[in-house]
């Protein structure tokens, strides 16, 4: 029989309190494909991770460039930012561990300069978001978007593997977690245990193969149904999944959780993994073409917080932003 898990106080849940006052919260886009139009060169393991190294100024403008486009949290350039990456690359450990924290602290930062300027405004102070990829994202062998039966890890082994770098981050002070892409449950409930007594919760997405199943499989009803009530979880969703797939996803889970639902789907156009590239259009005829498209289905759903994953931006969020205003009273 597994041990209880630990009662902790109760955490407030900066998502819900966003939801509670606005219509939905607005999560921001893509890091990858703006650090890319800056000019930065992502073909790497370390994938946007290495620009927390290489230039880190770049990634603070692209935090600013989301919220100024209306975005009510930043989601950090640390998912695939791990101690065992980072050394694999050639720093040391000490040098890992800094730049895990440093990427809170640029997320912070252009957050306190943002809201600096426009606290006046009536939308919530941003959030700043911790990323906590999955154990696929070090891999970097695509195994987040399928799962790890081929792989010789378990629970146990997934939460060794996570537990440093949530360690980090939780000590950068972000105001939550955003624990994302996972394709298994076991992975969910691995990161949920070491965030029982945690001093900020978290959100769980996970990646998704179709309108009903995450990438292992696993009905998203039972991973809804799993993490529902557990504490320092303070949403439960999905993200880097096809447009097509977001709307069936939410009634699912609404029918197991009372939880905030978050979805940030990517951008409408397909993947190819054999290529590695993106090609326009949508993948399904019935579709929604982009997130201004899918929001007002995905909120009838029962969605809270909406943002984009892949090939997302700035224009996106800002869509988002004039929805959100013109359902606003007044």
């Amino acid at each position: 029989m597994p041990a209880p898990r630990p009662v902790s106080t109760p955490r407030r849940n900066p998502v819900a309190q966003i939801v509670e006052r606005f219509p939905f919260m607005i999560v921001d886009g893509a890091l990858a494909t703006e650090l890319e139009r800056h000019g930065c060169d992502l073909n790497d393991p370390l994938w946007s991770a290495r620009v927390l190294r290489d230039a880190p100024e770049v990634i603070r403008q692209v935090h600013r460039a989301y919220f100024e486009a209306g975005a009510d949290c930043a989601i950090t350039a640390s998912y695939q930012a791990t101690r065992e990456g980072f050394m694999r690359a050639g720093l040391e450990a000490g040098e890992a561990e800094a730049l895990i924290g440093r990427s809170v602290t640029l997320a912070k930062e252009a957050r306190d300069a943002f809201w600096t300027q426009h606290a006046s405004e009536r939308r919530p102070r941003p959030l700043v978001a911790a990323s906590v990829g999955p154990y696929g994202a070090y891999l970097a062998d695509g195994s987040e978007y399928r799962g790890y039966a081929d792989l010789d890890i378990d629970r146990a082994g997934l939460a060794d593997f996570h537990r440093a770098r949530l360690e980090r981050l939780l000590a950068a002070e972000p105001d939550l977690l955003a624990v994302e892409t996972l394709p298994a449950l076991d992975e969910a409930l691995a990161i949920a245990d070491l965030l029982a007594t945690a001093p900020v919760p978290a959100w769980v997405t996970f990646s998704a193969r179709d309108e009903g199943h995450i990438s292992d499989g696993t009905p998203i009803e039972a991973c809804g149904e799993a993490l529902d009530g557990l504490p320092g979880i303070a949403a439960i969703g999905i993200n880097c999944t096809a447009l097509a797939h977001i709307e069936s996803l939410v009634t699912r889970l609404r029918r197991v959780t009372e939880l905030p639902i978050i979805v940030y789907p990517n951008s409408g156009e397909a993947y190819d993994p054999e290529t590695k590239s993106w090609h326009a259009g949508c993948a399904h005829a019935l579709a929604p073409c982009d997130l201004a498209d899918g929001l007002p289905r995905w909120l009838a759903a029962g969605a809270s917080a909406i943002g984009g994953c892949c090939r997302t931006g700035p224009d996106d969020i800002e869509a988002l932003a004039l929805a959100r205003q013109a359902r606003m009273p007044g």
